[in-house]
């Protein structure tokens, strides 16, 4: 199928333009046409046998119809100056290009080479739609996540004021006016994707304090916080673990036990809570709506970066969470 062709550097053969035009059309026959709606709607079969006729179509047109080129053979350089191929008598550089449109091979590179960066990119660009829609899904399961949470942390936090009215305690204005902190932070500071760890924390020591002025005795109620807080955070990530203590951390004496550590090493925060647990406290169906979805929301935003582990026993309640933090 190839020819052998010698000539000068500089001069190109007449049928070049012609021969390199099917072989841009080739390429474009097979990135725009074959591979999108054959190969890629998986008619597997059928692209092959397509592919194979336009490669004989085209084979048959640079072989048959196209004129040969001219070449000079080796032993007949001296006929180049009869033919006034060497200008100013200098020797002429040939170069032997053996096969140079070797139909047949080059052929099946444009193919192989066109179907490769069709199949890439438009592998590049189904994985940039999944990644999209995935996060997309992300975002819709943390809205939905964040509007569950809201209520959930409304009703516990009325619960408390309910009791302090109930019991016509002078700590109930007090109460309103940090649960009003609360709901601040909440509207303006939660609909964010990070906040500083610092408000995260003031945040949850406002809650505490809420939960406090109802409870008989809080010298069992600890909270120690070590660390550089000079990081990011999601907002309320933590704070259905301390809500979960003070719902569940209060014996059938009336004790209310609660432990709360938070250690900040080298970008890793560590929680820990324990929480005593009465026998007489039984979890209605909704009571762990709160821990799990911060369960839903720490696998959503925190994949590969957090571990959890939750020890439940007969008197108490423990967890430890460990959380890869970011920079601010």
């Amino acid at each position: 199928m190839g020819s052998q062709i010698y000539f000068k550097i500089g001069i190109i053969p007449k049928d070049f333009l012609i021969r390199s035009s099917l072989l841009i059309s080739a390429f474009y026959l097979n990135y725009s046409l074959l591979v999108p709606h054959l190969l890629l709607n998986k008619k597997t079969t059928l692209f092959f046998i397509v592919l194979f006729a336009f490669g004989l179509f085209y084979i048959y047109i640079i072989e048959t119809i196209l004129p040969k080129p001219n070449f000079v053979p080796p032993n007949n350089f001296h006929r180049l100056e009869n033919h006034n191929l060497r200008p100013n008598h200098q020797s002429p550089f040939l170069i032997n290009f053996r096969g140079f449109f070797p139909s047949g091979g080059l052929l099946l590179l444009i193919f192989a080479l066109s179907t490769s960066i069709k199949l890439g990119l438009e592998w590049f660009k189904s994985e940039k739609e999944r990644i999209e829609i995935e996060s997309q899904k992300v975002n819709s399961e943390l809205s939905f996540l964040k509007a569950q949470l809201n209520p959930h942390f409304l009703f516990n936090s009325l619960n408390s004021i309910y009791s302090l009215a109930h019991k016509q305690s002078k700590n109930t204005a007090n109460a309103i006016v940090i649960l009003a902190d609360l709901m601040r932070y909440m509207i303006y500071e939660a609909n964010k994707d990070l906040v500083p760890l610092e408000k995260e924390i003031d945040y949850i020591r406002n809650y505490m304090s809420l939960q406090l002025l109802r409870l008989k005795d809080s010298s069992n109620v600890k909270i120690n916080i070590h660390g550089n807080l000079n990081f990011s955070i999601e907002p309320l990530l933590l704070i259905s673990f301390i809500e979960n203590a003070f719902k569940y951390g209060t014996d059938f004496k009336g004790n209310t036990n609660i432990l709360i550590k938070i250690t900040i090493e080298d970008a890793l925060l560590k929680l820990y809570v324990q929480n005593s647990v009465s026998h007489q406290q039984q979890k209605t169906e909704n009571s762990g709506v709160g821990l799990q979805n911060i369960k839903n929301r720490l696998n959503l935003l925190y994949p590969n970066q957090h571990t959890i582990a939750i020890k439940s026993e007969q008197n108490s309640y423990e967890v430890n969470l460990i959380l890869k933090l970011k920079n601010l």
